[in-house]
């Protein structure tokens, strides 16, 4: 295996790792990486899938006590049950709009423009929901909302679909307009994110399992094991951010990211479109 390959993938495990949970959009990245270091291409697709499953399974580390405690208390607490169905509520809306729609917005929205554009909206989203609306929040924790909380922060979540808008800033700021505080909203957002990773993952992969091949293990396993890493230092960090901070700062991280991409594209810089 190339050692270039190697560093390369463990790049990409850092980029996924450490953006995956943060409001900041882990597929803009990707595509913006992957574009920088010419991992491009039908390899590129099932590389993704093998780091965001780092990016999963560190989640799962991080809360494992928290699930656990869950999966125990199921048959005994109606919390525990209310908590599960509000995760497979919330889960539904982006099962449904992921199946349908996978093909065109691969299609037509995997582009530096697209991703730099959802950047900036993105951002300004954020600075209005925390400087201008700053909404009370209603719910304090994940066990307190109910179905319907689920379903609307499930139909936010969708909008992460589109590159450069970033599913956990779409949970997040989507929650905290619905009612949920900041550290409920945060929470929702990492417990939606095994389900609809998970299920993306798998849809993907069986999509792309033509192209697994054994000699591409060695690159897979540093591109997950580096993922994993990152977003458990990033999940922890990020947990501990919220309880004393707003989201302000990745706001403008976001629009400064976005028109630099749009500033190296039109300057001809980078060639964003490929």
């Amino acid at each position: 295996m190339d050692l270039l390959l190697l560093i390369k993938a463990a790049a990409m495990g850092v980029v996924e790792g450490l953006t995956e949970f943060l409001p900041v959009s882990s597929t803009g990245h990707l595509i913006l990486a992957g574009t920088l270091l010419g991992l491009g291409g039908d390899k590129a697709r099932v590389f993704e899938i093998a780091i965001q499953s780092g990016a999963i399974v560190a989640v799962v580390v991080a809360y494992r006590h928290r699930l656990a405690a869950v999966l125990a208390d199921l048959g005994r607490s109606a919390a525990a049950r209310r908590f599960v169905l509000n995760i497979a509520i919330g889960f539904l809306p982006a099962a449904v709009v992921g199946l349908l729609a996978y093909r065109s917005i691969k299609a037509h929205l995997f582009n530096g423009p697209v991703v730099a554009a959802a950047f900036i909206v993105g951002g300004l989203v954020i600075l209005v929901v925390e400087r201008v609306v700053r909404p009370r929040a209603r719910i304090e924790a994940v066990e307190a909302m109910t179905p319907l909380d689920a379903l609307q922060v499930g139909l936010v979540q969708c909008l992460g679909m589109i590159p450069g808008t970033s599913r956990s800033g779409a949970t997040i700021i989507g929650g905290m307009l619905l009612g949920l505080s900041r550290r409920a909203a945060t929470d929702f957002s990492f417990f939606l994110a095994i389900p609809t990773l998970v299920g993306a993952g798998a849809y993907s992969l069986w999509k792309e399992r033509a192209l697994l091949v054994a000699g591409d293990a060695p690159m897979f396993a540093v591109g997950f094991g580096v993922s994993f890493i990152a977003a458990w230092a990033c999940v922890r960090w990020l947990l501990r951010w919220v309880a004393t901070h707003d989201f302000v700062p990745f706001a403008w991280y976001r629009i400064a990211f976005g028109a630099l991409v749009l500033w190296t594209g039109r300057a001809g810089l980078v060639d964003w479109h490929g």
